[in-house]
């Protein structure tokens, strides 16, 4: 009992420290979002003297915010849509068709999350651009899940093998069709993997900037992250405003988070079990 009481002493220590030295950069960053340039740079660690709310509002009005979300949420809720549908579909047919193609497809999927990013982006640039999708949201949106879809197809395939395939034989039994039986029996079960699938893949689209540095042209149609590096000047960065802007880009993210963040580690872990 007592080298029981030992060890979980021990690793609530250590989970404390971990979460300790993950929070600090959080810390400094809201913190220092509040002082002046010169406050900042005199101390970074010390709290702000006063509290200045103008960086904020200063920060709001050069990235022009209101704008930026909403390219930034049409961008991560066709990304999201997109890649639940197309997937959830895909992993479904694929699990439940047994076979050498379907294995190859499968394999295919998998293969192609082992490709990375960098060393296909400017093929893809061109692609977008003969395809007159580069530029544009909804191009932006298309291309993310093409790219996401792989990831996705691997988790609904590993959690659709838990679900019990009588339930389809009986919706067939009743008159339901292959979409009919999907849609109505089989998408409402997926829905822990869904959410999981959905969470992980907003947080990496709504926090991207590679991809959209290199399809969008237009500042009218950047995202929230890309119109953030805009205060970036080549002589002179604000680093009090551009902390105030990033506050402002992340608390989107920490509040979808909080809200579905036990579906994460319920979804994978389910999906898990037969894949």
């Amino acid at each position: 009992m007592r080298k029981r009481t030992a060890a979980s002493y021990f690793v609530t220590l250590l989970l404390a420290a971990l979460a300790a030295v993950s929070f600090f950069p959080i810390y400094l960053a809201v913190i220092n979002s509040f002082k002046t340039q010169g406050e900042m740079f005199s101390s970074v660690m010390a709290l702000p003297t006063k509290l200045h709310f103008e960086n904020y509002v200063y920060a709001f009005q050069q990235i022009n915010l209101l704008n930026s979300v909403k390219n930034s949420v049409i961008v991560s809720i066709m990304g999201v849509g997109g890649i639940i549908f197309a997937a959830g579909l895909a992993g479904y047919k694929l699990s439940r068709t047994p076979g050498k193609l379907s294995n190859f497809i499968f394999f295919l999927f998998i293969a192609s999350m082992l490709v990375p990013f960098h060393s296909i982006m400017i093929s893809l640039t061109r692609v977008a651009k003969s395809l007159a999708v580069q530029g544009t949201t909804y191009g932006l949106g298309l291309i993310y899940i093409g790219l996401g879809v792989n990831m996705a197809v691997f988790l609904y395939h590993g959690f659709v093998k838990t679900i019990p395939k009588e339930l389809e034989e009986s919706a067939r039994i009743d008159g339901c069709g292959d979409f009919q039986t999907y849609f109505r029996i089989i998408f409402p079960l997926l829905l822990p993997i869904s959410v999981t699938i959905g969470i992980l893949n907003f947080l990496w689209i709504w926090n991207d900037f590679l991809l959209p540095l290199l399809m969008l042209t237009d500042v009218n149609r950047y995202t929230l992250i890309l119109s953030t590096n805009m205060l970036f000047g080549e002589y002179n960065k604000e680093w009090s405003l551009i902390l105030a802007a990033l506050v402002l880009t992340a608390i989107p993210v920490v509040i979808i988070y909080s809200i579905f963040q036990r579906f994460i580690m319920e979804g994978i872990t389910e999906g898990a079990v037969k894949g």
